[in-house]
């Protein structure tokens, strides 16, 4: 027995003195999407540098990430050192104590991050978490059908004008659609492209009591315009279509038009991807009444949660990892046209980058319009543009985007669809002790 006990105790011991020889393990936790990946894989350049820091990867689909980073930061369960989040959650996360502030020096130049993406990472004035990459939302068009149809796309055009030209450009007998827009359900889903819309038509999610403004004249005329212009000009099916099937029918040269994440310009822009590459224009996201939350707004970025015990490495990767050196690693490694984009300034001044990128100037212009605090023509208590960045969101986001599509697949009237979500919005508010 005694034998037993000193066996484990040297054991013991000789583990805490390999532990301690091996140094700071840090485990990331990050969504599955080709920059991260990237990431991933260029990271033995901070081990290298940094000998006595570890990483060790946990890589999740989106939907499974968000789950397991909410629980594990809600229950304190201290399982992940950065964790990969969005616009959505840091500010939620940054006002509730959750997440570290980040420390940054003059080295990091915090000032060369984009406006946009630096306050919609902050929490009075505090940066809570750090960009790796950011989006807005765009106009992504093929010129050769806007040439034959006679129009000049503006720099900001109407969604008249968008209208107009689907119309013009639809020929579904070539297997050509006017507009791809998304149709699947969710609040980063549809809901993103439809909430840019009820902005942009004078809306907003909630007024300045809180109460849900989901049968409100801005929201009839915005959805009534969407359902109208994808079943008239859209492909069949668009109620299923999300950013994936839509890229795949943009790149086989299917979709006239398509309104969507920034991210998306490197890739139909890319000859190696897209039939139609060379074809392939850019402008910003479309406007109706008010230009105010016309396009949205995004980040994938990295954060420290605050019950973290290894802060100091943490921090240090975060630096790397959103620092311009490492921009320019991936641009000297896979090419500049690949660079994680929409977070800094000197990206957008690098000759390298601009002459590889045709779509950085109408990317940055939509990114610097977004402003996550001013989004709504009337005033509204959020911070968002196509969310609000409260707790409830996720689930009135994600019933709303079921009613939508359901109102788009022609499986209930517009009016039964605003409806259904109003009393689901207001239900989720009362419950939450918003109002009485």
């Amino acid at each position: 027995m005694k034998f037993r006990i000193a066996s484990a105790l040297t054991a013991a011991l000789m583990s805490a003195g390999l532990a301690h020889a091996a140094g700071t393990e840090l485990v990331i936790a990050t969504v599955n999407n080709g920059h991260m990946i990237e990431m991933q894989k260029l990271s033995g350049n901070f081990e290298k540098a940094n000998p006595d820091i570890k990483l060790k990867w946990v890589t999740l689909e989106e939907g499974v990430l968000r789950q397991r980073v909410t629980t594990d930061i809600a229950t304190k369960g201290g399982q992940f050192d950065v964790m990969t989040i969005g616009m959505y959650e840091t500010p939620i996360w940054g006002k509730k104590g959750w997440l570290q502030e980040l420390k940054t020096d003059a080295a990091y130049d915090a000032d060369d991050l984009l406006p946009a993406m630096r306050d919609g990472l902050s929490v009075d004035g505090k940066l809570f978490a750090a960009p790796f990459y950011g989006e807005s939302s765009m106009l992504m068009y093929r010129k050769d059908l806007a040439d034959k149809a006679g129009v000049t796309v503006p720099e900001r055009p109407t969604w008249i004008q968008i209208r107009d030209l689907a119309a013009k450009m639809h020929d579904p007998k070539s297997g050509v659609y006017g507009i791809c827009l998304r149709g699947k359900p969710g609040w980063g889903d549809n809901m993103a492209l439809i909430s840019t819309m009820v902005n942009t038509f004078g809306g907003q999610w909630f007024d300045m009591k809180w109460q849900p403004q989901l049968e409100s004249k801005p929201w009839k005329d915005a959805v009534t315009f969407y359902v109208d212009l994808l079943t008239k000009y859209g492909p069949p099916g668009s109620a299923a279509n999300s950013f994936n099937e839509i890229l795949a029918l943009t790149n086989s040269g299917k979709c006239g038009m398509w309104v969507d994440a920034t991210i998306a310009a490197s890739f139909v822009s890319d000859p190696k991807q897209s039939k139609v590459a060379d074809q392939m224009a850019f402008a910003q996201a479309p406007t109706a009444v008010t230009p105010k939350g016309a396009n949205w707004l995004w980040a994938w970025a990295l954060a420290v949660p605050s019950g973290s015990k290894k802060v100091d490495a943490a921090q240090k990767f975060i630096t790397w990892a959103t620092s311009k050196e490492y921009i320019e690693l991936v641009g000297k490694t896979n090419g500049w046209a690949t660079v994680p984009t929409g977070t800094r300034k000197s990206t957008y001044a690098n000759p390298e980058f601009v002459k590889a990128a045709r779509f950085a100037p109408a990317e940055k212009m939509a990114i610097d319009s977004a402003n996550p605090n001013d989004s709504t023509l009337p005033k509204s208590p959020y911070v968002g543009v196509q969310f609000a960045a409260i707790p409830e969101f996720q689930a009135i986001g994600t019933t709303v985007g079921q009613q939508m599509s359901a109102a788009l697949a022609g499986q209930k009237s517009i009016d039964a669809a605003l409806k259904a979500s109003q009393v689901a919005a207001e239900r989720q508010m009362k419950k939450a002790g918003y109002y009485k």
